[in-house]
This record gives C-alpha cells, structure tokens and sequence, in this order.
C-alpha cells in the first residue's frame, strides 16, 4: 500500500498495517529551504519546495499544503502582522466596536477565491499534486467559521453571544458559506482531504458549540462530502468539554492536541464511525526534545491509540524550528516495527526535567499584581493571541487603578515550559493572577479578568495593613 492509500484507510476507519503518518508542515517547510516564514507563505515555489523537502525527510502519508488561518480574514479586510518564524497574526477586526470600525457584513470586501493568497495555495497544491499525489495525500486547511467569526468580530463576540446571539448567528452563516467556497477550490485542485481548522472552538461551552458551531461546520463538511473528498475537524487547545459534541459533527475525522488523551477521544469516535488524529507533543517534545524523547512520544502515541482509525500527527501546526532528526526519528517509528519494539524497551528510562533554576516571584509580596499568560505563542496560536489580548484589554481598563506586571510565558522556551510547570497550569492557554490560574483554556470577558485582578490587589493591600 502507498501511504496515501494507509492514510485513506484510517479516515475511513480501516485498520492499517501501521500507524498512518501526517507531519502538519507549514511554516516548518520555510526552515527545510532556508526561507522565513512570512517569505515561504507569500510563494507557491517557497511552498512547494519546502513539502517536496519534507516528503524526503519525513515520509509522510499526507501534508498539509499550509497552515495559515488567516487567509479568509485578509481577502475580508484584517489586517495581518507578520513574522519570521510564525504564520501571521490577526491584528484588526473590522467588525469589532471595542477596537474596530464596527463595520456591518455588508460592508466588508467581497469574499473572492481569487484573492488574497488563495493563488498561491492553489498554484502550490496543483504543482505538489503533479509531483507527489499518488504517493501522498494532500489535506487542504480552512479557517473554521467560528475562528473566522473572531477574526472579523474581535473578543467582541464573546459578550455578544450572550447580548446578541443573533448578531453572531448571523456572522457564523456569512463565515459558513465562505467555507464552503473554499472547500470546493480546494477540492477542484486536487485536495484530498480538507480539514476545517476552528482552534477558538476550544473556548466555549458545549452548549455554545451546539448552537453557534455545530450547524456551521456541519454545512462545511455536508459541502466537502458532496464531492467524495475526506474532511477532518482540527481543535487546538483543551477541548474536553466539547468532545461529545465535536463526534457527532459530520466529518470523518476528529484531529486533536497533546492536552486530550488519545484513548479518550478514540473511545468517543470509534463508536460513531470516525477516525481520530494526535497528539505527538509540539514543544517539550519535537521542539526542544532530542531524538529518543521524539521516539518515546510517537510510540506512546501509536500504542494509545491502537491499529484502527488513527492518524500520528503534532498537535496542531508545527513550529518553525522543530527540529528535523526529530521528525525523522517519528517517521522511524511509524515505518520500522523492529524500532517500535527497541524504543518500547527503553521508555521509561529518561527523566523528565525538573526545572530547578526557574524560581517563581514572591507574588504576595510584590507591588504590582502579576499576571502570568501561558501560551503556545500569541503571535501564532488564535486562542493564544486571544487570550493575551484579553489580559491586555483589562490592563488597559483599570489604567492606573492598579500596578500591574503582564507577562507572556511562550512554551516554545525552556522558561515557558518551566513556568508552566511551577505554575500547575493544567492546559494551554491560561491566565495566571498572583500565582493563581484563574482561566485555563477558556477566554474570559475582560470584565471578569479586571474583577480578579481587583480582588488580587485586594488582598495585597490587607495584607499589608
């Protein structure tokens, strides 16, 4: 069997002679050429040389041909940072009163496939299908509505959806069709399977999934199965409470990262006939990990699991600079059985990092009420880059009110990770007041964050009298 032809298997819920093998290189590929991340995603030859680099190093079963969830908001009119080593960042929302022009629907710029960097997308799928189609297959990712949704409304929409839910509805349906468009381009240029990509939905209630996600992505999927292709649902972030909604959606697949366990989503979808996808650890493992801790994952991984239904891949986009003898080291594991069994031999045999050096401040005993944010990056992670805006929003609310220390803590880094673990955050991303984490994985109206940083400058002043 050709590893597309393993890949299909799982998403249909097939057993496959081995685990089938999904690489999320996106601005990863930039690294294999030597080009920087906001050059590699503005060139269909960037892109296209950079996954045939990553179809020698890796021996993927699939690749996506980007990751980039702002493609539909930039033809719509948000503005975008771009970086060196991330996909760009959402930095406008046009629809936004807090901090947009409050503009209506009607007034955004038409939705075009032919604009923006859809081309290029396009160009790069038709030239990667010719070169490595029938060998690999070839996912397509759009933004999912309700990440689309935040995009143009700003953290707006989360008051709104209970002051005006139909104000959101509204905007859920125009970001639906939008999928659907691109859904069907994509597919016309040969993708295989085309994952809807909705990271923001990991901030909501199940109730608020049911209601503003679930018909929306639904129309997507109904779309993308209507032409015979495959679909998939990409969540970042702890979407635990959402799960059960998330296996009755209508997609053949459910993709997840390292903060659900593989088992637990395998028991929720196996019953409803989907295939799952997951959860090699992004940065303690395949970033700043050598190539046995790389090893040890993709076994612990591919032994969760189990033979039926599922798809090995990061959980969500790959950084910049993973390390590539990493990734090799997976694609060893997926291909070689015999290695399989060497590494189950030693799997408990490295210690984790203890992170000694890292010392946490004496929060009681400062002046200014610190806030620790831990993200996976803000500048490209949406629920990340929410989530800070949303601290920075209510620093901004109680200007001189109270001294505040906002820090952002990347566990791209060492520190990030270190204080992720001195700090007992369960998930990613979350709000640390004093010491305390009061947000975990769900994005708070900023009126709830100045409440608490109220309270924790509270305590302080009884403190010191």
């Amino acid at each position: 069997m050709t590893g597309k032809e393993i890949l299909m298997c799982a998403l249909r819920g097939e057993a496959t002679p081995r685990p089938a093998w999904l690489p999320y290189v996106g601005v990863h590929g930039g690294k294999l050429v030597d080009a920087p991340a906001d050059k590699y995603l503005q060139s269909s030859d960037l892109i296209v040389k950079g996954l045939l680099r990553a179809n020698e190093l890796y021996r993927p079963d699939g690749l996506p041909i980007m990751f980039d969830l702002q493609m539909e908001a930039e033809v719509l009119g948000c503005q975008l940072k771009w970086a060196e080593k991330t996909p760009p960042a959402v930095v406008t929302h046009p629809m936004s009163l807090m901090e947009g022009d409050g503009k209506t629907l009607a007034d955004l710029p038409e939705f075009c496939v032919t604009k923006g960097r859809f081309p290029i997308a396009f160009e790069a799928l038709d030239r990667v299908k010719q070169e490595i189609g029938e060998d690999v297959a070839l996912y397509s990712l759009l933004t999912g509505p309700f990440t689309l949704a935040l995009h143009l409304l700003g953290n707006d929409i989360f008051m709104n959806m209970y002051d005006n839910p139909q104000s959101v509805l509204d905007v859920m349906d125009f970001c639906a069709d939008i999928g659907c468009q691109v859904a069907k381009s994509y597919i016309e240029h040969g993708a295989d399977v085309v994952a809807v990509v909705d990271p923001m939905t990991s901030q909501i209630s199940s109730e608020h999934f049911d209601e503003f996600v679930t018909p929306y992505v639904n129309r997507i999927f109904d779309c993308i199965a209507s032409t015979k292709a495959m679909s998939s649902m990409f969540v970042c972030g702890d979407a635990t409470r959402n799960l059960e909604v998330m296996a009755a959606l209508h997609c053949n697949n459910i993709a997840i990262d390292e903060q659900i366990p593989l088992d637990k989503i395998r028991d929720l979808v196996l019953p409803a006939n989907k295939s799952f996808g997951g959860n090699l650890k992004l940065t303690t493992v395949l970033l700043m990990g050598d190539e046995e801790d790389a090893k040890l994952n993709a076994i612990e991984c591919i032994d969760s699991a189990g033979d039926q239904s599922f798809v090995l891949a990061p959980g969500c986009d790959l950084p910049y600079d993973v390390k590539p003898e990493n990734l090799s080291a997976v694609a060893t594991m997926v291909h070689d059985e015999y290695q399989r069994d060497v590494a189950r031999n030693t799997i408990n045999s490295k210690q984790s990092d203890s992170f000694d050096d890292i010392v946490l401040p004496d929060y009681q005993n400062e002046d200014a009420v610190i806030i620790d944010v831990v993200t996976l990056d803000s500048e490209g992670c949406a629920p990340c880059q929410y989530m800070f805006k949303a601290a920075l929003d209510a620093r901004t609310r109680l200007g001189d009110k109270v001294k505040i220390v906002l820090n952002e803590h990347k566990i791209t880094t060492r520190e990030g990770v270190g204080m992720m673990v001195k700090l007992q955050v369960p998930n990613l991303p979350s709000i640390c007041i004093d010491g305390q984490c009061k947000f975990a994985s769900i994005t708070p109206d900023t009126a709830l964050i100045v409440e608490e940083i109220v309270n924790a400058a509270r305590k302080k002043q009884e403190v010191e009298s």
